[in-house]
């Protein structure tokens, strides 16, 4: 019933989020509503990718030109489409507390069979489970991974590479760690503002280059962000050109959750067909796909329960399976640990990465 009740508000409507753009005007900037989609008669401003048929809407500001949009900032409506006795489905007081730890003695079994696993590499099936986390580290359960954890071991994977890391804040969370893991890794100031600017990594030595962009709309924060260079991730993968030296990691999912699915599986299908175009003229290049991270059970349910990134899961796997693409199985690894946290520690993080460097180095 519940999973009923939040499939049936998620499609309902593109109202649960408020877009405000802000609008350049001289001195004084002018703010707009904006959104997917705005029901009015009123003139609008669209901004609209024609070949994909992704679309972003303003209000147009009176005596102010729809090109003068610079950023746009967001606060969760007070909407809700879950009916009043529907949202009882959701009270589970009882779910997410500690288990009492007096157990009585576990006696494990060797597994008498072996298995041989080739190296991790593009194209594999990540099957369900795809593994299990000991001791703080992933164990992939479809493949042989190298624990990459050696300085010199790392800066050898990494020479010459272009990496372009495309999606929400839990693949920034791997700029952001890198320079832990990687000390000659500097960070390049693309004269940005705020937290989901443009962030560029640096090893001038080695020639490296990673770099981490936020997807196109809707990109839901409080947080002012800025539009002026904005592209959706089919039309980012069309402007690389690609070599045997260059990655392209994506995500998505976190942001798409309190919209219609349709949203999701048209953007899914554009980025499909960027990497098959990707493909004809680099077939040398790597993707991978980082699944979503789950989240806090109590956040809004309704915008952002794990039912909805559970079905993108599925819906991504399906879209992508005959690509030649790594899968990083994020959503395996936050439910093996840090479950409620949808920026998990920075062990959890090290583990997505040390994935990534198996599937590229």
């Amino acid at each position: 019933e519940g999973v009923s009740a939040l499939w049936r508000a998620r499609n309902q409507g593109y109202d649960r989020v408020n877009f405000t753009g802000q609008f350049a005007n001289g001195s004084s900037p002018v703010f707009s509503k904006c959104g997917l989609t705005l029901h009015t008669s009123a003139e609008l401003c669209e901004y609209l990718d024609y070949r994909d048929q992704e679309a972003f809407y303003c209000l147009k500001p009176p005596q102010v030109p729809c090109e003068a949009l610079t950023h746009v900032t967001t606060r969760n409506a007070n909407v809700s489409y879950i009916r009043q006795k529907e949202w009882a489905l959701f009270d589970r007081s009882n779910v997410g507390v500690e288990i009492m730890k007096n157990f009585a003695s576990i006696k494990v079994l060797a597994c008498g069979k072996s298995k041989n696993i080739t190296k991790c590499q593009l194209g594999m099936k990540s099957p369900f489970p795809s593994g299990y986390t000991l001791k703080r580290k992933w164990i992939a359960a479809f493949c042989k991974q190298r624990e990459l954890n050696e300085t010199k071991t790392i800066n050898d994977c990494l020479k010459r590479k272009l990496i372009y890391l495309m999606g929400d804040s839990t693949l920034r969370q791997w700029i952001q760690y890198l320079p832990k893991m990687v000390k000659t890794l500097k960070y390049f100031d693309l004269h940005g503002v705020g937290p989901f600017k443009t962030h560029v990594l640096l090893d001038a030595e080695r020639h490296t280059l990673i770099q981490w962009k936020k997807h196109g709309h809707p990109f839901i924060t409080q947080s002012l962000y800025s539009v002026k260079d904005d592209n959706y991730i089919p039309r980012e993968i069309d402007r690389i050109a690609g070599d045997k030296d260059t990655a392209i990691v994506i995500t998505l999912g976190q942001h798409l959750r309190p919209f219609p699915i349709k949203i999701f599986i048209r953007r899914a299908i554009n980025i499909q067909k960027a990497i098959e175009r990707l493909f004809l003229r680099s077939p040398e290049t790597k993707v991978i796909l980082k699944t979503e991270n789950t989240r806090r059970m109590f956040d809004n349910a309704e915008m952002f329960s794990d039912f909805h990134g559970y079905i993108q899961n599925l819906i991504m796997r399906d879209i992508f399976m005959d690509l030649n693409v790594g899968v990083i199985d994020a959503w395996d690894m936050t439910v093996a640990d840090s479950t409620d946290n949808i920026h998990p520690p920075d062990y959890v993080v090290e583990n997505q990465i040390n994935m990534f460097l198996n599937y590229i180095c």
